[in-house]
């Protein structure tokens, strides 16, 4: 289903202007890592250590703070069991889910299309 940008303007406001809130939005969902780590998560729960071996290339730092973005606009559930060593789990909450569900066909076409894009 293709949808217009004038549908886009109607149904979420004027996605063009700077005050708008999709643009916060965007911004957490479509960064490098914020894309890549909710990526990992749409098979399943996965702990701090293996987010990290999973999206190759990320910080502590930065794996903490989109962490913490993307818990607090909803889309990943950490919990923390009290336990030594402490285990803590991250997973896509159903809103994150319902994101992936639409996010997942553009990451397969960009990764059908990366090669000939950067080739470019």
């Amino acid at each position: 289903m293709v949808v217009s940008l004038a549908q886009i303007r109607a149904a979420s406001g004027e996605v063009f202007l700077e005050g708008c809130p999709t643009r916060v939005v965007l911004d957490h969902i479509m960064s490098k890592w914020g894309v890549l780590v909710l990526l990992a998560l749409t098979d399943g729960t996965l702990r701090w250590g293996e987010l990290r071996r999973e999206v190759e290339g990320i910080s502590e730092k930065m794996l903490a703070s989109t962490l913490r973005t993307l818990e607090g606009d909803g889309l990943v559930a950490r919990t923390s069991y009290p336990e030594v060593p402490p285990r803590v789990e991250y997973a896509l909450t159903d809103l994150g889910r319902d994101l992936m569900d639409r996010m997942l066909p553009l990451v397969e076409w960009v990764a059908a299309h990366a090669d000939s894009i950067v080739e470019r």
